[in-house]
């Protein structure tokens, strides 16, 4: 009861336009194929965010300290994401939702970092609260 709960309050707090976006949910008949759906906008968002992330790499290319700053940022954001996903998902824990919320948190704290990451991108020069030069 305490999982059908949960997953429903979580389908339910998750934007109209996350489904959307997506025929794949509309066409979903079972909880294997909703998995399979957040599984792929997840994957989704995650090849957008390495694609900025290299990005913003050959951007630092001739700044090793703050590139190495990136690079430990990143894999510290990647536990962040991680435990944070475990965390709001322990309720639903063992259930057949759970790979379908946990793919819908990852995608959503991805999307995320792909909104700071666009940021980085589109700094003003001259920006010194942006640790990534502007594109010459």
């Amino acid at each position: 009861m305490k999982s059908a709960m949960l997953t429903a309050a979580m389908v339910l707090a998750t934007p109209a336009f996350a489904f959307a976006q997506d025929k794949c949910y509309d066409d979903a008949e079972d909880q294997a194929t909703l998995n399979e759906c957040a599984d792929a906008a997840f994957k989704k968002s995650d090849k957008k965010l390495n694609e900025l992330y290299k990005q913003i790499e050959a951007r630092l290319s001739d700044d090793a300290d703050t590139k190495e700053l990136l690079v430990q940022a990143q894999r510290d954001w990647v536990k962040f994401r991680d435990a944070e996903c475990s965390f709001q998902t322990a309720g639903a824990a063992g259930g057949s939702a759970i790979p379908m919320l946990v793919a819908m948190c990852m995608d959503g704290l991805t999307q995320s970092r792909v909104k700071d990451f666009q940021g980085y991108l589109d700094c003003e020069e001259g920006d010194l609260t942006c640790p990534v030069p502007s594109a010459n």
